[in-house]
């Protein structure tokens, strides 16, 4: 018996286990269906890719994108814990302000706002920069500048600077548009997940259990209340019960996939599973939204490639000091852009790479080359979760529905222009000997959108499938939300999501920052904690210029 279980040990698992348990009396169980995150290659930076379709990995795939030339299109997912902390490209980002107030005002989730939620970016970290209006200095979570840039990523900021973007040193300061280096999730040169942060420092807690390879297969619901959690571990079945909350924190994936198979989701899709409807909540697995890309690739002959960088000498050199080339997170510059000036925020951000990526990340980058993941984050398509079978084991049926709306297609068209012209211009433009992708051929607006339907996969951000909403929203044709402004299901007492996917739409940017925020103010609801108060951040610099 414990008072809250909460099932995924991802980057919200680690912050509801860490600060519920502050509290000696309270009794947590933390489930993760992974093993530990032990492995050298969550460590090292520059390994995430050899964590891709490993056993850290749930390594799902979409069904074929009907507007994307038939692609099934490979989603990487921690299964591990830490979840997708532990695997990913490590980019602090929070988003943009408009997409938090986006979220209060139209989807009436007060309190939800951007300086509602800004308190809680601010708790969490522990800037290398210092505390500021904007940024936390004590936080658990480490967030530095990067040790190692290449020569091509700091080529594409000056040449993106020199064909007109604004040079931005912090993205999640007073303006998101513009170019520079990411900031990210280190110390010391090595990964920092949500795991690093909050859950290790507080496991030695006699109120917290963590059980790793714990697969949760229902939700237990009795009376119209969450009671515990039924999970398969080493081949045994166990039950665990909550006598407070039973918590989801699966992400967008798993979250919705758990809640159907526990009978709370769309009543027709339950029965055809031959899964008994306990609240019927057609918003369970819609509203599945994702950060599209496509990938403009130019070959850098005469550039040492980042494959060469990864030998035996730098290697022991990251052992020795964590510093040096292994310390990269890939993806180390980009920025954001609007492919139309009229628009209320960027809804393009920029990933360069001084690596070819292929295949989603799965290829070998071992030629010489550079890339840029051109994201669209202003995503009008919208897709949906359901399930494959009524049996826990099978990976659910995803579909992202990619470019269904026109909107997205025509944006990443224009994108890719847009990063064109920046390679065309001095000192990227001196670096490279051939654009690959889309390739030079290709230059009227109808062979781009072939590329762009060909080409477009995603950089992991799936948001939406439990969705917040208030009571009301402005607006009426949008489904209600699984789950109210402090994230309780609707139609079950007892139980929470805490995750990316209550995220009413996609922030723009990276959305592990959103996600451990979301978790910060959630912990705050479950305790019975006032809520932190809003803060209207003012800038000093400009102050001090007045």
């Amino acid at each position: 018996m414990y008072d809250y279980v909460i099932v995924g040990a991802g980057s919200a698992g680690c912050v509801l286990a860490a600060r519920l348990s502050e509290n000696p009396s309270v009794r947590v169980l933390l489930l993760e269906a992974g093993p530990p995150d032990s492995a050298d290659e969550i460590r090292i930076p520059a390994a995430l890719n050899l964590l891709f379709q490993s056993r850290y990995d749930w390594a799902f795939r979409t069904v074929p994108q009907e507007k994307a030339a038939g692609q099934s299109v490979y989603w990487p997912r921690g299964r591990v814990i830490g979840g997708s902390s532990s695997i990913n490209a490590m980019i602090y980002i929070r988003g943009n302000k408009l997409d938090y107030n986006t979220w209060r005002d139209e989807y009436g989730c007060d309190g939800w706002g951007y300086n509602d939620i800004l308190p809680y970016f601010i708790r969490a970290e522990q800037n290398s920069r210092g505390p500021s209006a904007y940024h936390g200095g004590s936080g658990p979570l480490s967030v530095v500048d990067p040790k190692f840039r290449s020569a091509t990523t700091t080529a594409f900021v000056e040449s993106a600077v020199n064909a007109g973007a604004l040079a931005n040193p912090d993205f999640n300061g007073q303006n998101q548009d513009g170019v520079g280096f990411y900031q990210v999730t280190q110390k010391e040169g090595r990964r920092w997940s949500a795991a690093d942060a909050y859950l290790h420092p507080a496991e030695h807690r006699p109120n917290l259990t963590v059980q790793t390879d714990a697969l949760a297969t229902c939700v237990m619901i009795e009376s119209g209340r969450a009671v515990g959690v039924r999970y398969s571990r080493r081949g045994a079945e166990h039950v665990a019960r909550a006598e407070a909350e039973v918590i989801l924190s699966g992400g967008a994936v798993n979250s919705p996939q758990l809640l159907m198979l526990s009978g709370v989701g769309p009543a027709e899709h339950l029965r055809e599973h031959g899964i008994s409807v306990v609240a019927d909540s057609p918003g369970v697995g819609a509203n599945l939204s994702d950060h599209p890309i496509v990938t403009a690739i130019w070959s850098t002959p005469k550039v040492r490639g980042l494959a060469e960088l990864a030998g035996p000498k730098n290697l022991l050199r990251w052992q020795l000091t964590h510093s040096g080339p292994f310390t990269t997170n890939i993806a180390q510059a980009g920025g954001f852009a609007r492919t139309d000036a009229s628009l209320p925020a960027p809804d393009i951000q920029w990933h360069a790479l001084p690596v070819p990526f292929r295949n989603g990340g799965l290829a070998d980058p071992a030629d010489r080359g550079f890339s840029v993941l051109v994201t669209l984050v202003d995503v009008r398509s919208r897709g949906r979760i359901g399930l494959r079978s009524a049996d826990p084991r099978h990976k659910p049926v995803i579909d992202p529905g990619y470019l269904t709306d026109t909107a997205d297609l025509e944006a990443l068209v224009n994108a890719v222009g847009m990063v064109r012209q920046i390679a065309a211009v001095k000192p990227l433009r001196k670096m490279w000997a051939a654009e690959e992708a889309p390739g030079s051929e290709l230059r009227g607006g109808a062979d781009i959108r072939d590329f762009v339907r060909r080409d477009v996969t995603t950089v992991y951000h799936p948001v939406g499938t439990c969705s917040m909403s208030g009571e009301t929203q402005v607006d009426s044709s949008r489904l209600a939300g699984v789950v109210d402004a402090e994230l309780k299901v609707r139609g079950v007492d007892g139980l929470r999501v805490v995750d990316a996917s209550v995220m009413p739409a996609v922030p723009r940017g990276n959305t592990n920052a959103p996600t451990i925020a979301i978790a910060e103010r959630a912990a705050d609801m479950i305790s019975g904690r006032a809520p932190l108060a809003a803060v209207e951040p003012v800038d000093l610099s400009l102050s001090a210029a007045r």
